[in-house]
């Protein structure tokens, strides 16, 4: 079944300019917001507990904008399949170049903590074209064997290297003398208490994932941070932020602590570029104690 519909619609979407499809994805708004409400009890709680000085009428402003920059991303994600060099240079820049030129030169490696802000996805499979370095990222597998071939294909055009989670210490110890940028999603719940350090997020108790930090000390990475901002609709941009490069002289929660807040910043800025839909605080701190 996934074969057809790549073959029969995707792939025939994935070669129509993003300008096209644009129109698609405000269809596809009114279809996913009014009509099936996907998920809107989420994103509504998560948005009242998030911001509780903003009014009802802000909350379902940012809440409809979130739609609206979901759909932008599903129909970016469909044209990503197709997307050449030229345009993915076109469509995702830098800000600070010379952050990353630096970084080389110090022949060290550097854990890239971002969230799922913007379009992930695009700016992850760009980074690549902007360092000589290797990049690589953990990520989940996906259970279709045909799904992960083609997704994994089309993160992966430009050098973007994939590494399941669960593989994450092998990465590590093959990338000992390999100076490598290895891309964190930081925002995510742990899938166990014992990975977890807890602070506050967005008003919120949030259990943290402690890989960054925790990988950062035991391979003396330094650890960076990725602000992903929309310019426009389709159009990107990362500018990178020294959080430490001396790991090992941070006290425990530093690392942890200061991408949360980073992140955060961000989504206040522009809430509505933050995947809302996500069940972010399912794990409360009593419960995990």
């Amino acid at each position: 079944m996934s074969r057809i519909l790549y073959y029969l619609l995707l792939a025939p979407l994935s070669r129509l300019p993003l300008s096209v499809l644009q129109g698609v994805s405000t269809g596809v708004f009114y279809l996913l917001y009014y009509v099936v409400g996907y998920r809107k009890k989420v994103v509504r709680g998560n948005l009242e507990r998030s911001f509780p000085e903003k009014s009802a009428e802000e909350l379902r402003g940012i809440e409809r904008d979130f739609y609206r920059h979901l759909c932008d991303i599903i129909v970016e994600s469909v044209r990503m399949f197709a997307m050449g060099e030229a345009e993915y240079r076109q469509r995702v820049t830098v800000v600070n170049p010379e952050f990353l030129r630096e970084l080389e030169a110090s022949g060290k490696s550097a854990i890239l903590s971002g969230g799922h802000y913007n379009n992930w996805e695009m700016i992850a499979t760009a980074i690549p074209l902007h360092t000589n370095m290797r990049v690589t990222a953990l990520y989940s597998p996906i259970k279709d064997a045909f799904v992960e071939q083609l997704i994994s294909g089309s993160r992966g055009k430009f050098g973007l290297g994939l590494m399941p989670k669960h593989e994450a210490k092998r990465l590590f110890e093959e990338s000992r003398d390999k100076p490598t940028i290895f891309i964190f999603g930081s925002d995510q719940s742990p899938t166990s208490s014992k990975n977890s350090f807890w602070t506050e997020f967005l008003n919120q108790d949030t259990s943290i994932a402690f890989g960054t930090e925790k990988y950062a000390k035991e391979y003396d990475c330094a650890v960076i941070f990725g602000d992903m901002q929309k310019r426009s609709r389709g159009m990107y941009s990362i500018e990178f932020t020294m959080i430490t490069d001396t790991p090992l002289d941070t006290a425990h929660g530093y690392i942890s602590t200061a991408h949360t807040r980073l992140l955060e910043v961000a989504i206040r800025q522009e809430p509505r570029y933050w995947l809302w839909t996500h069940k972010r605080w399912k794990r409360k701190r009593e419960a995990a104690e």
